[in-house]
């Protein structure tokens, strides 16, 4: 297995690819799920699920993401990306990897399998959509799928020690634009225009204010801008700023009054500057909660406590597991699946290496066998 697992990943590493543009990736996906006795069924624009029948009444779900980032490769591999401007840097070809070997111990156990399974490989989790698609092709639905799982590698976490919680693990996101309109005039008539580069100042002054002051320490949110665009000439006034941000918490409530007290700055800079501000909310993905019930029997089954079958070749040994005491303020769209099904979204430790979205993020390959391990169990023993 461990052999075969590092192939795919190497495979797929080289060929990273963006958003719903997954041609190579998706083309890799299905070559490898031919030759395995599945119904492969198309979802969405570049989504791929591979249904294993086994007369049962249930299905239960896995998935895996499939596209990479803008980001250029500096690791010296030889199996460094060969497109540039695109890496797997957050792990998704290990992800592939997992899902595939998973796919090809199904097959080897196809006589066996205690129900049916449904394996999902999904495009755009990087930006956004590409659950949505999967769920919006009713496959939850025409496959009866009563549990979804999913995982991502995590540096930082011992190496093949799962960690994960019950209820809240990863934060719901909302990405900002915040549009300032002003009046461009040269800078030696700066009296008779209106500065949006300065008024951009002040709606990030202030609205990092605001979120610092309208909650108590312990309410977890999140409210940063990444892109501030204002300009044309060194010498001429700006007319229009852009800012670009995100916006994260766990709460309806609390996505509520940031909304709100943007809205607030929004007004307060009008009025100051006699400018306009214009706010764009793009919905993200929801926050992903674990289905407390299902965790428990996660849990339990991962740890050897409570396995009502074992897989072939599964010593009944626990898995290194610890359960997190806070959320993390990343976001993952796997929650969009945790709508149409009980789910349970785990992190599966690296061990040190370069973090995610770095240019030379890479790992020891030999974790992937604790992917498929881990699915294996889940499958058995739940």
């Amino acid at each position: 297995m461990s052999d075969r697992l590092a192939e795919h990943r190497r495979m797929l590493h080289r060929i990273p690819e963006l958003d719903f543009d997954l041609p190579k990736t998706r083309a890799y996906v299905a070559s490898v799920l031919s030759k395995l006795p599945c119904e492969i069924i198309p979802a969405g624009r570049t989504g791929l699920c591979a249904y294993f029948d086994a007369g049962k009444p249930d299905t239960m779900a896995f998935r895996s993401d499939m596209d990479a980032l803008p980001i250029t490769e500096a690791n010296e591999c030889d199996y460094v990306s060969e497109h540039p401007g695109r890496m797997h840097a957050c792990g998704h070809d290990g992800h592939m990897a997992i899902l595939l070997g998973f796919a090809e111990e199904l097959a080897r156990r196809a006589d066996a399998l205690p129900r049916n399974v449904l394996l999902i490989f999904q495009a755009a989790e990087e930006t956004t959509g590409g659950a949505r698609e999967i769920c919006d092709a009713g496959v939850f639905e025409t496959y009866k799928v009563s549990k979804v799982f999913g995982l991502h590698l995590w540096p930082g976490h011992e190496k093949g020690a799962v960690v994960c919680r019950k209820g809240p693990l990863m934060a719901e996101a909302c990405v900002l634009r915040i549009d300032i309109f002003g009046k461009s005039v040269h800078a030696a008539a700066a009296d008779k225009g209106v500065d949006a580069l300065l008024a951009g100042a002040r709606f990030v002054e202030e609205a990092y204010g605001m979120e610092r002051d309208a909650f108590p320490d312990d309410v977890l949110r999140l409210l940063k801008f990444g892109i501030f665009e204002s300009g044309t000439a060194t010498n001429i006034l700006s007319g229009h700023t852009v800012l670009h941000g995100t916006m994260r918490c766990f709460e309806e409530d609390v996505r509520a009054r940031l909304e709100e007290g943007l809205r607030a700055v929004a007004a307060n800079v009008e009025r100051a500057f006699s400018c306009r501000v214009e706010i764009g909310f793009l919905e993200g993905c929801p926050a992903v909660r674990n289905d407390p019930a299902l965790f428990e029997r996660f849990r339990d089954v991962l740890c050897g406590r409570a396995c009502e079958r074992l897989p072939d070749g599964d010593d009944g040994a626990a898995f290194s597991f610890t359960e997190a005491e806070r959320p993390t303020m990343t976001s993952e769209d796997f929650s969009v699946y945790q709508r149409m099904a009980p789910g349970v979204f785990f992190h599966l430790g690296l061990g040190r290496n370069a973090p995610l979205h770095s240019v030379r993020f890479d790992f020891d390959e030999s974790v992937l066998h604790f992917g498929v391990r881990a699915f294996l169990r889940l499958l058995y023993g739940i």
